[in-house]
């Protein structure tokens, strides 16, 4: 341990050090005015910087994501072996499951495709999603696997589970889609089995981006055994995007997380995050993040 140093000690040190100190030729006589030094404009905060830094550098992401794939793949057999297994809520199930050939729901962005590389041009520029900037990024092709599935995937396609991608990508992205993710290594049947925002469910009418039209749709063709994805809406409908519904469709299905539904980590995004300014997306920026500060708990 060291000896604690006394005031008049630390103050006799300084003073030494001063006295010994050589004087710059360059150092203002005394008296002068020191020149003003220019101060450097802080970069403004951006609120995914964190998040995406989690996603692309943190082996804990890694490891989570990995988790839930590989227990994911250990519930398959016993899946497919109880013929009334079925990964759909009541609501959403048109008609009988048992003999339908199986097959699994993914969600693609944050669940399948990585997209942190689009995300982290956005906090680099300082700038928030827009389609056009996400059209561009799609159409590069360059979204890597999310860490597990490629393995859970083919784990599913080797018992005949067929993949099914149900996704709020819009349907002029299927191309650029199913070519990401057959590059990445995931198996695709055929075209039909990319259901994007805007595929025609014949009777149902489809509520802005939700899934639960598309969701009818593949029940009415496959048992489905499992869904996987990043966000709650993902799964069943999202009746209420407020914190109270939220949490209320959650407790009605947690039983089902960790056997017939995946969730898959994602700070970046989602429903979640407007749930807290009300889904006003027409606010500015300012007034929308403070309203998310008004959601923390400070454990008052």
């Amino acid at each position: 341990m060291r000896p604690a140093l006394t005031a008049v000690s630390v103050l006799a040190a300084a003073l030494a050090l001063a006295a010994c100190k050589p004087t710059s030729p360059t150092a203002p006589k005394p008296g002068a005015t020191a020149p003003a030094i220019a101060a450097t404009p802080a970069a403004p905060a951006h609120d995914n910087l964190n998040a995406v830094l989690w996603v692309q550098r943190a082996v804990e992401y890694d490891a989570v994501a990995q988790t839930v794939y590989r227990a994911a793949a250990d519930h398959l057999d016993p899946a497919l072996k109880e013929a009334n297994w079925d990964a759909l809520v009541p609501a959403e199930r048109g008609n009988a499951a048992a003999g339908l050939p199986p097959a699994v729901i993914m969600d693609v962005d944050e669940t399948v495709l990585d997209n942190s590389p689009y995300q982290a041009r956005l906090v680099r520029d300082g700038k928030e999603y827009n389609e056009a900037t996400w059209d561009l990024w799609v159409a590069e092709k360059k979204a890597r696997a999310v860490p597990g599935v490629v393995d859970f995937a083919a784990a599913a396609s080797a018992r005949g589970v067929t993949i099914l991608y149900l996704t709020n990508r819009a349907e002029h992205l299927q191309a650029a889609t199913i070519a990401n993710l057959k590059a990445v290594g995931m198996p695709v049947k055929d075209d039909s089995v990319f259901l994007g925002l805007g595929t025609f469910v014949e009777g149902c009418e489809q509520n802005g981006s939700e899934k639960n039209c598309r969701r009818k749709l593949a029940g009415a063709k496959y048992r489905v055994l499992m869904q996987f994805g990043d966000q709650l809406g993902d799964f069943a409908e999202i009746v209420a995007n407020t914190p109270e519904g939220r949490d209320a469709l959650y407790e009605e299905h947690a039983d089902w997380f960790g056997e017939r539904w995946w969730m898959l980590p994602n700070p970046t995004y989602g429903s979640w995050e407007p749930a807290t300014f009300n889904n006003a997306w027409d606010q500015p920026t300012p007034a929308r993040r403070a309203k998310k500060l008004e959601a923390f708990d400070f454990a008052n």
